[in-house]
């Protein structure tokens, strides 16, 4: 009789602990550029804000496990390109995606005026069958605001999607960004409404998957 950690078991088995598959949502951010999308990634990811502003090039991926009350969540964070040049790549990153966060500047009317035809985009890819994030940006220049908070909340009411303004540079709400998106996210339903409150970080990861571009640099 074979014996593993001190049981005796018969025919040589072992006792094989048995682990729950991690979940993984996929959320892409979309945007004009310039209106903070890397910047709120990297202060969700690292608690910092870089004041040396770089166009992101193409794709970047990040990912990050977190747990939350009664189970393990990975958040697989796929930051795109606003310039034009880059549009035609950003339907295929769309179009396996679980949740679209579509940021706007509020100092930049025409940021937010766009943002429609990014969420057009987004369910022109994925129908219903994806949580949608309207983000306004850069409450931290609130005395050069363009777009009233009311005025957001408005759209996200007529396009069916939540609604939040964030500051990347002051994190300002970034953490409440988050676990509105991780209660939101398919299957989380039956998860306990205090889930959101317990939102804690487990494990952090930037090595990104053999068919994600090279990382190139935050914005």
């Amino acid at each position: 009789m074979a014996t593993v950690g001190g049981a005796g078991l018969a025919n040589g088995q072992s006792r094989i602990p048995q682990v729950a598959p991690l979940a993984k949502y996929k959320l892409v951010f979309l945007g004009d550029q310039s209106v903070g999308k890397t910047s709120i990634i990297t202060r969700f990811m690292y608690d910092n804000f870089d004041k040396n502003y770089q166009a992101t090039i193409g794709i970047d991926f990040l990912s990050k496990t977190m747990y939350l009350e009664d189970r393990t969540v990975r958040l697989q964070l796929w930051d795109t390109a606003g310039q034009e040049r880059f549009r035609s790549l950003i339907p295929s990153y769309i179009r396996d995606s679980s949740v679209a966060v579509v940021v706007y500047d509020i100092t930049n009317r025409a940021s937010f005026l766009n943002s429609s035809e990014w969420i057009k985009d987004v369910r022109a890819e994925r129908g219903n069958e994806v949580v949608i994030m309207l983000v306004g940006n850069k409450t931290d220049l609130a005395d050069r605001r363009q777009v009233s908070v009311e005025e957001g909340e408005d759209k996200a009411k007529k396009e069916g999607v939540m609604h939040i303004e964030t500051s990347a540079k002051a994190g300002y709400n970034i953490k409440p960004l988050f676990r509105k998106l991780a209660t939101a996210l398919p299957g989380m339903e039956s998860a306990p409404s205090t889930a959101s409150s317990n939102l804690i970080d487990i494990k952090l990861s930037a090595q990104p998957p053999e068919e994600a571009p090279s990382r190139q640099c935050y914005c």
